[in-house]
């Protein structure tokens, strides 16, 4: 029997240790970290600054979610995420943001991660987990779909 999941967190996408000089530097760097794992088209990269552009991504706690628009969907090879800390933070309009978690989708295997990560920041200790992480393994750990078994 399948169950809804979050997408599985490629360990070669998470980037712990980022700079960047603005939110638009922050959004290319996602979107580069995507096409590195094989998960977009290079285009997708000003699709993702396109939605930047029109609305922030930034979602609190020192949290922003870059994603594509609606015409970037076809720049997409398959679903995946991305999670870039920047140690330095980033100013996004006036926010803080220190961590990106940047998304590729086709469909709708998004929202399954987007309600995972809405749990995660809603979390004080998890949410400061995800801000803190040194470690590749810390972040796939606690992005990882909960399972009911104490497993």
């Amino acid at each position: 029997m399948a169950e809804t999941a979050a997408l599985p967190l490629d360990p070669r996408a998470v980037r712990l240790d980022e700079h960047a000089d603005g939110r638009e530097e922050a959004v290319r760097r996602c979107g580069q970290v995507l096409v590195e794992i094989g998960a977009a088209e290079e285009s997708y990269v000003e699709a993702m600054l396109e939605r930047e552009r029109s609305i922030s991504t930034y979602v609190g706690e020192g949290v922003a979610i870059p994603h594509g628009t609606l015409v970037g969907k076809d720049a997409v090879h398959h679903d995946a995420i991305c999670v870039l800390r920047f140690p330095e933070g980033v100013d996004w309009d006036g926010e803080q943001v220190t961590v990106c978690v940047g998304i590729a989708a086709r469909g709708d295997g998004h929202v399954a991660l987007l309600a995972e990560l809405a749990q995660i920041l809603l979390d004080p200790e998890q949410a400061l987990t995800l801000r803190t992480a040194t470690e590749v393994s810390e972040v796939v750990a606690l992005l990882q779909p909960r399972e009911e078994s104490s497993e």
